[in-house]
């Protein structure tokens, strides 16, 4: 990899989506076989001060925190203190679903493969709502934080569960739904079982080991370091979006194991050394060579061109590459890390700017190193041809949790088309057997119909959510 020959296109391609989004800082490291090999800061860590970012700014990393998470419980696997494949109730006895519905069949690691059939819950604000409060981004990101008390321990998350009223989506181990709630309970496995609490276990067993010293997961902690990025936030102002200072790190006691950890450019590239070398950084080896190989499996389809193993996407293909990777997203934060397999080459990119695109610069930072031209798109579809008699199973409305997202899908003209909760109508073109792509927030997204044991379309899977199908709708199936 020769970076003058490649970067200038990226770099281009960056400075004028932080002028578009705009965005007001972002970060992309890149390590060769262990050696941080590119760093370019674009923006400013603080607007205000012109301060400039280095490798060593610190920003927030959302739910690429779920890797780490994944890697303390392989670590507890490997000391004979669990099974991933052991049942959640075996160390949360007080796990459970309202109207006797079985858990005893959930597992951890449905638990870390989004596969528990639990649907994606609101918990998530209420527990980060006592650093909400008084926040102006709070207005702009749609969160509803007045339905409910603060959650501040896994006690009060899991309780908060069993008070909801909700199907599974599907058996467990059936379907993948992305979920927060449960990622933040494996936060609760991991402290009954080592005895710490979890930030102090991920801090003793992954960061120290590997020299991240420069990553912590509190608002008090942050305030130790200097070279900090600054949050923000983006809102119309007289139809002209801008980025503006909204500095309270939003945090989450009882929700920390899923997206709440802070680090550098310099840090996480020595944490993807884990996923490159089968367990080192360094002379420090933090998991087996057979953790590692568990944690990069391809253990439940995510889209028809990637998969989710343990706290990590994989991506067989990706430009060229067999990518693993995961991204984060919060207010100020949008994140990306990955790993090429087979080739030395780790990276990661950070912003301070929630509405960042990380995924897309993840897609031309790839595009740039491997030669294609910038605009060169992830992946192309074959159109397929859906028999007339077979439209009417999709028809119906998709609801997930209250207040989670729904989309209503109809027929038009012959043709399906989605229409979600703010009215926005959505032409879907079929590429496979239930599997459809809509234009959805500037791309092409996938949307996934799944079937029940008797064959009816039962769930929809559209921008990371799964909603199941009303009642009413599935009722008219038979």
């Amino acid at each position: 990899m020769n970076i003058p020959n490649w970067s200038q296109s990226f770099e281009d391609y960056m400075r004028k989506t932080m002028e578009a989004v705009p965005i007001a800082g972002a970060s992309v490291g890149l390590a060769k076989d262990g050696e941080l090999v590119y760093h370019q800061g674009f923006g400013y860590r603080d607007l205000e001060e012109k301060a400039e970012i280095t490798p060593d700014t610190i920003f927030g990393i959302g739910s690429v925190t779920k890797s780490f998470t994944c890697v303390a419980l392989m670590q507890l696997q490997e000391g004979g203190k669990l099974s991933v494949h052991e049942p959640v109730v075996k160390y949360l006895p007080e796990f459970r679903l309202k109207d006797g519905q079985s858990v005893e069949d959930i597992t951890i690691h449905h638990f870390m493969t989004h596969t528990s059939g639990i649907p994606a819950l609101p918990a998530l604000g209420y527990a980060m709502k006592r650093t909400m409060l008084g926040d102006p981004a709070v207005d702009e990101l749609d969160y509803d934080i007045e339905q409910h008390e603060p959650i501040d321990t896994y006690e009060e998350l899991m309780d908060y569960i069993a008070s909801l009223d909700f199907e599974l989506l599907g058996p467990p181990g059936s379907l993948f739904a992305y979920n927060n709630d449960c990622y933040a309970l494996l936060g609760a496995i991991i402290e009954r079982v080592s005895g710490k609490s979890y930030e102090q276990y991920v801090k003793e067993h992954i960061l120290t080991p590997a020299g991240m010293t420069r990553s912590v997961f509190t608002p008090k902690e942050v305030v130790w370091f200097t070279n900090v990025s600054i949050n923000y936030a983006n809102r119309m102002t007289n139809g002209t979006r801008e980025v503006y200072a909204a500095p309270i790190w939003w945090d989450a006691p009882a929700m920390r194991a899923a997206g709440f950890l802070k680090s550098t450019i310099r840090d996480m590239l020595r944490y993807t050394e884990i996923f490159r070398t089968g367990g080192m950084v360094g002379e420090q080896r933090i998991l087996t060579a057979d953790s590692v190989d568990q944690m990069v499996k391809p253990h439940v389809r995510e889209t028809m061109n990637s998969f989710y193993g343990y706290g990590l996407m994989i991506h067989p293909d990706y430009h060229g590459l067999s990518l693993v990777e995961h991204s984060g997203g919060l207010k100020s934060i949008s994140a990306e890390m990955f790993i090429a397999k087979g080739t030395g080459l780790t990276g990661m990119i950070l912003n301070n700017t929630g509405s960042a695109p990380s995924s897309e610069m993840l897609s031309r930072l790839v595009c740039s190193i491997q030669s294609l031209p910038i605009e060169t798109p992830l992946y192309t579809y074959v159109d397929y041809d859906v028999p007339a008699d077979r439209l009417p199973d999709y028809e119906g409305k998709y609801m997930a949790f209250a207040g989670m997202g729904s989309v209503s899908v109809a027929q038009e003209n012959g043709n399906l088309v989605g229409r979600i909760k703010d009215g926005t109508l959505l032409p879907m073109r079929a590429i496979a057997s239930d599997l459809f792509l809509i234009m959805f927030e500037g791309s092409e997204t996938e949307v996934r119909f799944f079937r029940d044991s008797a064959g009816h379309v039962n769930a929809v899977t559209l921008g990371g959510l799964t909603m199941r199908k009303c009642k009413e709708a599935r009722a008219e199936q038979g």
